[in-house]
């Protein structure tokens, strides 16, 4: 069987292919990267595969039996640049489609479900077996503000008390694995977070209590901290996104209890103190 993982130098794929790797050869994997030089360090064989390119894609995916595909990053293109994915998949011949989806993405206010719905409707009208990995937030999307915040003194956001279920980004891509080279997967749909509930003030607590500075979680409206991160250099559509995404998390959108990820990996996910405790110690 040979395995196919789409994005595999991007963050979650690098992880991915390192789960993967303890649990069959590494002859089995392929990673379908833009650039193959990048791939080098990963230790497996890597093919040309850029969404893009819809002519080209279904060379790259010859001999695959299990494909992953990892969301596309470039939001606003990804329901064309996965549909040539599975379109390829299916005229490839590829067996089982595994796609790294949004949490609760059928009822999320969160604005990315959009592309993602689209995407999971394209994989069932494919005719191919499919997996769906509904992925809530990584611990690492707020713990890369770690550092501003420390350096500016508070943590801003816009969540207000809503709870977030996240888990760190390698738990994600264990999951992915499991799924990847388990068994009973096919025709099944995993809503995936945390097993811990937290919110952003209690992520600032955790920042307190790490690097020995009190850092207050500041709640803004949506609109002051997309301001606020346009301020930083983010570009202002990219900045109103992830204001608006706090917004959802407001409301409950990144909440899950339902502990499907921590039953896929067959352990406890990693708790959110973890990860800011290591993210400090990096700085």
């Amino acid at each position: 069987m040979k395995i196919g993982i789409t994005g595999a130098t991007g963050q979650l794929g690098q992880l991915v292919v390192q789960q993967l790797k303890k649990r069959v050869d590494a002859q089995q994997i392929v990673a379908l990267v833009r650039n193959t030089d990048k791939a080098v360090t990963l230790g497996v064989e890597a093919r040309s595969f850029d969404y893009n390119l819809p002519e080209t894609l279904t060379g790259s995916l010859a001999g695959i039996d299990t494909l992953l595909l990892i969301s596309a990053n470039e939001i606003g293109k990804r329901e064309t640049q996965h549909k040539n994915v599975i379109e390829a998949a299916k005229k490839a011949g590829i067996q089982r489609i595994v796609y790294t989806s949004l949490l609760h993405a059928n009822t999320t206010s969160i604005n990315l479900a959009g592309e993602h719905l689209a995407t999971e409707t394209a994989i069932k009208a494919s005719g191919t077996a499919y997996t769906l990995l509904r992925n809530g937030w990584y611990t690492e999307n707020y713990a890369g503000s770690i550092g501003g915040a420390l350096a500016g003194g508070a943590f801003a956001g816009s969540a207000g008390e809503g709870k977030i279920s996240s888990a760190a980004r390698a738990d994600f891509a264990e999951a992915a694995a499991v799924v990847l080279t388990g068994n009973n997967h096919e025709g099944k749909v995993y809503e995936l977070a945390g097993d811990e509930a937290y919110t952003l003030t209690e992520f600032a607590a955790a920042i307190s209590k790490h690097s020995g500075k009190t850092i207050p979680y500041n709640n803004l409206p949506e609109k002051d901290y997309a301001a606020l991160l346009q301020s930083f250099g983010l570009p202002e559509m990219f900045a109103q996104a992830i204001a608006s995404w706090d917004t959802s998390a407001s409301t409950g959108d990144l909440f899950d209890d339902s502990r499907q990820l921590s039953t896929l990996i067959g352990r406890a996910t990693t708790p959110m103190s973890v990860t800011v405790q290591e993210t400090i110690a990096a700085l």
